[in-house]
């Protein structure tokens, strides 16, 4: 496939007209529609439905934008590599840090080591929750990324970190538990958890089934920010790694407890492509990154916000 056919359809699927497309890409319509013609003609299939509104892509389309995307980056990343030949590694490299996990507690250290070792290295960095992140790196859209969960997804590797226990974190005002708290407790409270989809909410829902208990949710809650607020103000209680409960107790005036009978533990794995090789600069991060992982581990401390 010509690559500057594949820029031209993915500039189109992205802004969703060929006019639009044309006016950006500095290129005239007929012109442009002749090279998605050709392109057409190339993967025999339709790749584009025309409506009033504008092109939306088909099956296909969709199929071939995904690929497309990881195609030029693998182009981008091969001519970066060319260019920075013995020279100092240089390029941009994009990280996913799951939100509300210990993930995102490593943005700062890495940065700061990344800076020290290669300063080239552009970071990016993405704190989405876990299935938006495997997602981006599926299609080549991110190079790498730190979140809770192992489960082998065809498309992606993982590599296991650590496991972290699940603690109770409730408010200070209302703590009547001591340094442990079962699920039979728990399922009498009122909880702030996130999505169904998230997988601490999957872990918790496991948990609770294998106990066959209920428990009530009392708002679904993804937001760092506003579960402190919640916590503060006396309004519930919320289930967290040990990692971010020991952050959120500090933030909140809260306590915490360690989930017992049964125990339930979250684990962090590092993720990246099953099949679309890492940039150099991506593997040199990819070490530190590792790095930082093993010395925490190693120290067998939890991770903690710095300041």
């Amino acid at each position: 496939m010509n690559l500057r056919r594949l820029k031209y359809f993915i500039k189109i699927v992205d802004v969703g007209s060929l006019t639009q497309a044309a006016d950006i890409l500095h290129i005239a319509q007929p012109a442009l529609s002749q090279q998605l013609a050709s392109l057409e003609g190339e993967v025999k299939q339709q790749l584009l439905i025309r409506t009033k509104r504008g092109v939306t892509p088909t099956e296909a389309g969709n199929i071939l934008y995904a690929h497309a995307q990881a195609i030029l980056r693998q182009c981008e990343q091969a001519q970066s590599a060319i260019d920075g030949a013995g020279q100092a590694l240089s390029g941009q490299v994009s990280v996913g840090l799951a939100p509300g996990t210990a993930a995102s507690l490593l943005a700062l250290p890495l940065m700061e080591e990344v800076r020290k070792q290669h300063p080239g290295i552009l970071l990016y960095f993405n704190e989405s929750f876990g299935t938006t992140l495997s997602e981006l790196i599926m299609s080549g859209r991110m190079d790498m990324a730190v979140l809770y969960g192992n489960r082998q997804v065809h498309g992606l590797a993982f590599i296991p970190l650590m496991k972290e226990d699940l603690y109770l974190v409730t408010p200070q005002a209302s703590a009547s538990f001591g340094k442990t708290v079962t699920l039979q407790q728990i399922a009498h409270l009122e909880l702030f958890l996130p999505r169904p989809y998230n997988i601490m909410r999957k872990l918790v829902d496991e948990a609770f089934v294998q106990k066959n208990l209920s428990y009530s949710v009392k708002c679904e809650i993804e937001s760092a920010s506003t579960l402190a607020l919640a916590l503060d103000n006396n309004l519930g209680s919320t289930i967290l790694p040990e990692s971010i409960a020991r952050n959120m107790v500090a933030q909140a005036h809260a306590r915490m407890a360690k989930i017992v009978d049964p125990g339930i533990q979250a684990p962090l794995s590092f993720c990246t492509s099953d099949h679309l090789p890492l940039s150099q600069p991506a593997e040199a991060v990819k070490k530190i990154l590792l790095a930082l992982m093993a010395e925490r581990t190693q120290d067998n401390r939890p991770l903690t916000l710095v300041g």
